[in-house]
């Protein structure tokens, strides 16, 4: 391989960002691949299971005919400007980005874009511009509105964005002095032995973030990372302009680019949602495929998926026939089954079964009349959260798509949060968490006309305060994921409206930003969950 490190990329405005370019060390120009992101491009070889290593192995491509490019955003990790987060401004740097690479020497004029989290994003975002020679994406984990990765249907997701926003600034404040130096490349070596890189195989998104977590800690300077926060938790607390600009749904509706989305299903608290969000705004590209997989699929440092990549850059980028279009477009593992399913659309057919949430903390198909209280705060010895529990299934029972919460309740207070988490619980009593759902009760309004059955439009637009004491009907979308509940195993859904409870741990450890002052909640027996079931089930 051939490596040039620090090369400056020059954009309109006259910024230049700082790219590290490693291709193949042969006559003849080739394909590239971008990995564009706000994190440190020199430690992407390094081998460690954190969350900001996802540009993809350069070791994997470059000696099967590729150019590797990675890059940093403006005002991120020695690249000029100032970052400012997901907006149209970044937009037209990618367009910039990808149309440098495609005239360089040593490229082809094909460009594809591959990575994940912030390196899917940025690959949506160059998308929506339409560079000319950019040719193929490989986004998994990606997110569409920057708005549902740091809020939750009204909820401030402040476990992560606060940490996110912090690391960065950490990061950002360093450079080859620090990630190039001897003590980086002793790690390198260390990390990349099989045996200890082996060790990684089972590191999942709780472990892997907890790096950044301990990145935040250290010292940053506060422009622009304050900023970006304080706007993201103070000054736009409701879906405005300055959300709407981060919000690509719209944009992405005429890229006819082929797009090949994956994720993980135990990726419910940050970027499961956005996918399928990206799967409806590219509902009229037709070249686009998506994969859904199961636990310990996509471990830090992303290696797998990698030749599923290549045969989609393959494809694209050099004309060949790998086969990767054949079959339907839709493939997913189904975790209980612990099987591959494959379907032509998203969400498969399915009928929604309703269960109803009994007074005695039964999930029935029957509704026994009554209700239960608990307390936002826990005080006075009262619970802090409820519990609803089916009884043993009978048969296996397969929930794949979109679930709902149709909640009755009453609140003392003028606003509280509705926070859901759905688990599969075995034979042994063990609990499996499945997926979650969130609602700011004063952002409850719906835009039924363009709802469906377990998929409400939530429009966050407005906050209006809860009539105190009086029952009041919402809609509570849980994320998407696919299950088969197997016979003898229970449904269970719990309900609380403060995640910082010790007795309620919520998935991928994050929690959110109280609201409302301390009320007591009622949840009515009238309440259902809404599970879909493949047809035939």
């Amino acid at each position: 391989m051939a490596r040039e490190d620090n090369v400056p990329v020059p954009v309109r405005d006259g910024v230049r960002l700082l790219a590290d370019v490693h291709r193949p060390d042969a006559d003849g120009r080739f394909p590239a691949l971008i990995a564009a992101a706000p994190y440190p491009r020199q430690l992407q070889d390094l081998g460690a299971p954190a969350s900001i290593i996802e540009a993809g192995a350069t070791d994997f491509w470059v000696p099967r005919g590729y150019a590797h490019v990675i890059a940093n955003l403006r005002g991120t990790v020695g690249s000029g400007g100032t970052f400012t987060f997901f907006d149209e401004q970044e937009r037209k740097d990618l367009f910039d980005l990808v149309e440098w690479v495609a005239g360089q020497p040593w490229c082809d004029g094909n460009v594809g874009m591959i990575g994940l989290s912030y390196y899917a994003m940025t690959q949506m975002e160059a998308a929506t511009q339409r560079p000319p020679h950019l040719k193929a994406l490989f986004p998994l984990n990606v997110t569409v509105q920057a708005r549902e990765a740091t809020y939750h249907n009204g909820l401030m997701s402040k476990a992560f964005v606060t940490t996110w926003f912090h690391a960065l600034g950490v990061l950002s404040a360093h450079g080859d002095r620090l990630y190039r130096s001897g003590l980086s490349r002793l790690l390198r070596k260390v990390l990349t032995v099989p045996a200890v890189h082996r060790r990684f195989d089972h590191i999942d998104s709780i472990q892997a973030t907890l790096a950044l977590k301990v990145i935040s800690h250290f010292r940053r300077d506060a422009h622009p990372w304050d900023d970006l926060l304080n706007a993201v938790a103070t000054e736009h607390p409701v879906r405005d302009a300055w959300w709407d600009e981060r919000d690509l749904t719209g944009l992405l509706s005429d890229v006819d680019i082929p797009v090949y989305l994956g994720g993980e299903w135990s990726n419910v608290a940050l970027h499961l949602p956005g996918l399928f969000e990206a799967w409806e705004a590219l509902a009229r590209n037709p070249h686009v495929r998506m994969t859904m997989l199961g636990e310990h699929s996509l471990p830090w440092p992303w290696e797998s998926m990698h030749v599923e990549a290549l045969a989609w850059f393959d494809h694209w980028l050099k004309g060949r026939d790998t086969g990767i279009l054949e079959g339907p477009a839709v493939r997913y593992w189904l975790p209980g089954a612990e099987q591959w399913r494959t379907t032509d659309s998203w969400p498969p057919p399915a009928t929604h079964m309703a269960l109803a949430l009994n007074a005695d903390g039964s999930l029935t198909t029957d509704e026994r009349r009554g209700e239960r209280s608990y307390t936002t705060d826990g005080a006075n010895a009262a619970p802090g959260q409820l519990s609803w529990t089916s009884d043993p299934l009978p048969c296996d029972l397969d929930v794949v798509g979109h679930p709902e919460l149709r909640l009755t309740a009453t609140s003392s207070g003028s606003d509280t949060a509705w926070i859901l988490l759905l688990q599969d619980v075995g034979p042994d009593g063990k609990a499996a968490d499945i997926t979650q759902g969130w609602l700011r009760a004063s952002m409850r309004q719906v835009d039924e006309d363009a709802s469906e059955t377990g998929r409400p439009v939530l429009p966050m637009k407005t906050r209006d305060p809860v009539p105190a004491g009086e029952p009041v009907d919402y809609r509570i979308p849980l994320v998407a994921n696919a299950r088969r509940f197997r016979t003898g195993h229970r449904i269970r859904l719990i309900l609380t409206s403060d995640d910082t409870r010790k007795d309620f741990r919520p998935m991928m450890l994050f929690s959110h930003a109280p609201v409302g002052t301390p009320a007591v909640n009622t949840v009515h027996s009238s309440s259902r969950l809404l599970l879909p079931i493949l047809e035939g089930e």
